[in-house]
């Protein structure tokens, strides 16, 4: 449960233009969109992804690194690994397991015979969307376990595109097409009360101090 008055006293460290922000960049936040990568070599991409969930405002991102365990490129995701909540895991069954268990259906990214291109796509269903490797693509694992297969239509020579470019397009018109529905896709009031206190200890230098007067009062 949050603090109130703690994270009232927390609020005065920060100008009035940054609560503002806060406040209008939380407005738009949502869990009913989730994103997964999984085992992504490039790590510029994983970063890239990061940055389009932050942009389009989707507030948990899932990283599965079986294989592949690398930190997130700070230069490339600039700063929105501080916005955007990662879950981390170390097997690709642990992580359908939990976003099932959290009501997503599970989305592979990834051309299909029973697929489902981006403009029919349903966006009132809760979905997690996974992006495979840059060369395999999606794991037998996630295809088998999918509730549906996406695509994005191409006209072109070329038949794929870079997974960042990808998760942009897809989240860009989903993200899009969700806000003109009637789906209650905001966060929660109490989500967003625990949003405000994790970015202002993200945000405010000597946090742990502060925090540790105010409880001494």
């Amino acid at each position: 449960m949050t603090d109130l008055k703690l994270l009232e006293h927390l609020e005065t460290y920060l100008t009035e233009h940054r609560k503002q922000r806060f406040e209008t960049v939380l407005s738009q936040r949502t869990k009913h969109f989730t994103v997964a990568t999984e085992d992504v070599y490039q790590l510029h991409n994983t970063s890239a992804v990061i940055r389009s969930c932050d942009v389009f405002g989707i507030q948990e991102v899932n990283i599965v690194e079986e294989q592949n365990s690398k930190r997130i490129d700070r230069e490339i995701a600039m700063g929105a690994q501080k916005w955007v909540d990662l879950n981390r895991y170390h097997t690709v069954h642990d992580c359908i397991s939990d976003v099932k268990q959290k009501g997503y259906q599970i989305v592979a990214t990834t051309p299909h015979t029973d697929d489902c291109e981006l403009h029919d796509f349903d966006v009132t269903k809760k979905s997690c969307f996974f992006f495979g490797r840059e060369t395999e693509g999606l794991s037998k694992e996630v295809l088998d376990h999918a509730d549906c297969y996406l695509k994005i239509p191409m006209v072109g020579f070329t038949e794929s595109l870079n997974i960042s470019v990808s998760a942009a397009i897809i989240l860009q018109y989903v993200t899009t097409k969700l806000k003109q529905t009637d789906i209650k896709w905001q966060l929660s009031k109490n989500e967003i009360l625990e949003k405000r206190v994790d970015w202002c200890k993200k945000t405010i230098k000597s946090y742990d101090e502060i925090v540790e007067r105010f409880y001494a009062k």
